[in-house]
């Protein structure tokens, strides 16, 4: 069914050929770009805030990423069914407010001299989940918000955005926490998702109530969406690669700082400074990833933009001092560029691929299994740099990442040039005005 914005009879307008000229979208985005800033403030403070403040241990604070992800191998499953039952946006806004409250709750204890290192893993956790539902709600609300047609230009803009605050992000953050500290900074990151859900509550477009399908049991609607996901060949792949190239990489940088400082003999500027060729190969890879999908393929360039970028990864092994720390660059810049345009073109795909009652749980199903492999790629490389040494283990994680495409050549995409075409039950936006029709 179709959801316009009341006008008065007799009057329309043309609905905007561009994604900047939808208010929706705009709203949507400057939402998310705050938020995605603000999270760059979580992302030091947490640490910095238990180490500093609370004093915990090298084990003690990597628990703190630990029950950050938890929460998606906790609960990843059941969310997909949840987002399907409900309307998105609602689910979103509750999302952003649980988080908000979470994370005001650290300077108020700090304030108040009650902070521990329990209250922090407990905001982690709790976040954690928030976040979980709202990617989902997020990935399922996109395609119906902006239409099919805009939906790759749609996640290249959202993903500049968070390649944008991987930049800049630092810096503030950084700025922020010398200035009032790690535990009164998290105030920065509560107060960004307070704009992200001012600005999802302005969206005008409602989404209509979610067809009902009779009783169903929590456990055979998760199977659903598994079922959806383990049926298509390519989405199989997909959710290969893509976990495959997580486990890898994470263990590249659950060790990489320490390679570079013991190794390399780098300062803790210099580390920056040469991580963010990292974004900014990501800033790149979400400009050029429509214009690459146009040239390419649809189906095309998803499996090009892995094997072209991955094996760059073999380059951050070789780095060495002096002019070698020009390899670490290179490398963080064309595999951020590469997994950029390969993520905005595999999940819009996905989106488009899947029936809209199925997006929930078949998004939740994806996100299970890909970042699921976050932890245990952590886990891996200390474990291969307590074995093999520094050095050795990166060698066997940039190999992982190098080979993780390989899933995408076995797959249907190498003989496409173009994806299939959209699922059934997908609706466009209405041409008479500026509203956007919202499938049920």
């Amino acid at each position: 069914m179709t959801v316009r914005a009341a006008r008065p009879p007799g009057r329309h307008r043309r609905a905007s050929s561009t994604l900047i000229g939808q208010s929706a979208f705009r709203r949507l985005w400057f939402g998310q770009s705050i938020s995605e800033l603000g999270s760059q403030v979580t992302t030091l403070a947490l640490p910095l805030a238990a180490v500093l403040v609370l004093h915990a241990s090298t084990l003690q604070v990597g628990l703190l990423t630990t029950a950050g992800y938890a929460a998606f191998l906790l609960v990843g499953l059941p969310a997909g069914a949840w987002v399907d039952r409900l309307r998105r946006r609602p689910i979103m806004i509750a999302a952003d407010a649980i988080r908000a409250v979470m994370l005001a709750s650290i300077p108020a204890a700090y304030g108040l001299g009650v902070l521990t290192l329990g209250q922090l893993y407990l905001v982690a956790f709790v976040t954690g989940v928030a976040s979980v539902f709202f990617d989902v709600a997020y990935m399922s609300y996109l395609p119906s918000l902006v239409g099919l047609d805009k939906v790759v230009d749609a996640n290249a803009k959202l993903q500049v955005s968070v390649s944008l605050a991987q930049v800049g992000g630092p810096s503030v953050a950084g700025f922020l926490i010398g200035l009032l500290g790690a535990p009164i900074a998290f105030g920065a990151d509560a107060a960004s998702f307070i704009v992200s859900v001012l600005s999802l509550v302005a969206i005008r477009e409602r989404e209509p109530a979610p067809v009902k399908a009779g009783p169903r049991t929590m456990r055979g609607e998760v199977a659903e969406g598994v079922s959806f996901v383990v049926r298509e060949p390519i989405l199989r792949m997909i959710a290969g690669c893509t976990s495959t190239w997580n486990l890898f990489s994470s263990a590249i940088y659950a060790i990489v700082v320490v390679f570079l400082v013991r190794q390399v003999h780098l300062h803790a500027s210099t580390i920056g400074l040469i991580m963010s060729a990292g974004a900014i190969g990501g800033v790149i890879g979400g400009l050029t990833a429509t214009q690459l999908r146009r040239r390419l393929g649809s189906a095309r360039i998803i499996w090009v933009s892995g094997v072209v970028t991955a094996p760059f990864a073999l380059l951050i092994p070789l780095t060495s001092p002096g002019p070698g720390l020009a390899l670490f660059g290179v490398a963080a810049f064309m595999t951020s560029l590469g997994s950029v345009v390969y993520n905005v073109n595999q999940a819009s795909f996905r989106q488009l691929l899947c029936p809209p009652q199925l997006l929930g749980r078949m998004n939740a199903t994806i996100r299970f299994i890909v970042w699921g492999t976050i932890p245990l790629g952590g886990l891996l490389g200390g474990v291969l740099g307590s074995l093999l040494g520094d050095r050795d283990a990166i060698w066997v994680a940039a190999i992982g990442v190098a080979l993780a495409p390989a899933w995408l050549l076995l797959s249907p995409l190498l003989r496409l040039r173009d994806t299939p075409a959209p699922a059934a039950g997908w609706q466009q936006p209405d041409d008479r005005n500026d509203s956007v029709a919202v499938a049920g």
